[in-house]
C-alpha cells in the first residue's frame, strides 16, 4: 500500500501538534515548579527557621482546634452540667473550676474561641484592607487622588473610636461575630493608610516602578506587582495590631455590656467573674478571671510572634540564603550517596 503525500503531510501535522502540546505542558510544569519554589517552598521555610513562627503556630493551631474540633467534641457550657464553685483540677468533670451557677469553665472558653477567632480575622482583613487600598492609591497617584484620599483619612481619624463604635452597636446591634469584628476596626484603618502612603510615597520613584510606568503597565497591576509586595512585612504586622485590637477591644466591649450578649465572648466571661462570682474580691474564685485573661494573652503572644517571624518571608536575602543552603544540603547529600555506590 504506497504512502500518499497528504498521507505524509498529515503525519507531519499530527507530529508537529503532539511536539508543540509536549513542549506546552513542559513549560507548564516548570511554570507550576518555579510558582511552588517562590510561594511556597522558600517562604516555608524561611517562616519555619525562626522560632517566633513556629511558636506562634502552634500557639494559632491549639486555638484553630479549640475553635473546630473543641466546639464538637467538648460538652456545650450550661447551667448545672456539674458541681457548682469546682476549683481548677479538682475533676475531670471541670478541669478549670465552675462557676456559682456549674457552668464549666473551660466550656465557656472553648465555645467562645470560633466567635472570636471569627471577630478577629473579620477586623483584621477589613483595617489592613482598606489601609492598603487607600494608602498605596494616595500615595502613588498623588495630585487630587491623594488630597481626598487623605482628607477621608484625617476626617476617620479624628473621630473617636469608642463613641463611634457605641454608637453603631445600639443602632446596628450587630450579632454575628464578623460584623462586630469590622464594627471595632471602623475607623481603625485610618492611622495605618496614613503610615502606607507615607511609604508608598518613596516606592513610587524607584526605578522599576518608573520603568512599568514608562512602559504603559496599568495603575492596579503597578500597585500589585510592583508597590505592594514591598509593603507586606508592614502591612503584617499591622494586620496582627488589628488583630489584637479587636480581640482586647471586643473584650473591653463585652464587659462594659455594650455589645449584645448573645454572641459568646470572653468578655462576658471576666463580667461574669466579677458580678456574680465577685473574684476580685478575694471570695476564691479568681481562677474565673485568669482563665479567660491567659485565653486573651495567648492569642495576643500568637499574633505578635507570627507578625515578627513572618516579616522575615519578604526579605529577598533571607530567602535566598535560606533556599540555597537546604539546596547545597541536598545536594551534599546527593554527593555523597553517589560516592558511596562508586565504592561498592
Amino acid at each position: 500500500m504506497k504512502r500518499t503525500e497528504s498521507d505524509s503531510v498529515a503525519t507531519d501535522t499530527e507530529f508537529s501538534f503532539e511536539t508543540s502540546g509536549s513542549s506546552v505542558e513542559v513549560s507548564r510544569s516548570e511554570r507550576l515548579q518555579e510558582f511552588y519554589e517562590e510561594f511556597v517552598y522558600k517562604p516555608g521555610l524561611v517562616a519555619w527557621s525562626d522560632r517566633r513562627t513556629r511558636i506562634g503556630s502552634l500557639i494559632m493551631l491549639v486555638y484553630v482546634l479549640m475553635g473546630t474540633a473543641g466546639v464538637v467534641l467538648y460538652k456545650a457550657p450550661n447551667s448545672n452540667q456539674v458541681e457548682r464553685s469546682l476549683q481548677p483540677f479538682q475533676t475531670m468533670e471541670a478541669p478549670l473550676g465552675s462557676t456559682r451557677s456549674g457552668v464549666d469553665v473551660l466550656a465557656m472558653v472553648i465555645h467562645a474561641t470560633p466567635e472570636m477567632l471569627l471577630m478577629l480575622l473579620a477586623g483584621g482583613l477589613f483595617a489592613t484592607g482598606v489601609a492598603v487600598a487607600i494608602g498605596t492609591l494616595a500615595g502613588y497617584k498623588g495630585g487630587t487622588t491623594d488630597r481626598l484620599l487623605t482628607t477621608f483619612s484625617d476626617i476617620a481619624m479624628s473621630i473617636p473610636g469608642l463613641p463611634l463604635i457605641m454608637v453603631l452597636a445600639i443602632v446596628f446591634n450587630p450579632t454575628n461575630p464578623a460584623l462586630i469584628g469590622i464594627l471595632i476596626t471602623v475607623n481603625y484603618w485610618a492611622g495605618l493608610g496614613r503610615s502606607i502612603r507615607s511609604q508608598v510615597l518613596t516606592l513610587r520613584e524607584e526605578s522599576y516602578v518608573e520603568a512599568s510606568r514608562t512602559m504603559g503597565v496599568s495603575t492596579p497591576r503597578i500597585l500589585v506587582k510592583d508597590i505592594i509586595p514591598n509593603i507586606m512585612p508592614y502591612v503584617l504586622v499591622n494586620f496582627a495590631n488589628a488583630a489584637r485590637y479587636v480581640v482586647f477591644a471586643s473584650v473591653g466591649l463585652y464587659y462594659l455590656g455594650i455589645l449584645p450578649t448573645s454572641v459568646d465572648n470572653w468578655g462576658l466571661q471576666l463580667d461574669q467573674a466579677y458580678r456574680q462570682a465577685g473574684a476580685l474580691t478575694g471570695a476564691g474564685t479568681m481562677y474565673q478571671l485568669i482563665v479567660p485573661m491567659l485565653a486573651i494573652m495567648f492569642i495576643a503572644l500568637a499574633l505578635i510572634l507570627l507578625a515578627q517571624g513572618m516579616d522575615r518571608v519578604f526579605n529577598p536575602r533571607v530567602r535566598t540564603r535560606l533556599a540555597g543552603e537546604s539546596e547545597s544540603a541536598g545536594g551534599e547529600d546527593t554527593d555523597e550517596s553517589s560516592a558511596a555506590e562508586m565504592m561498592t
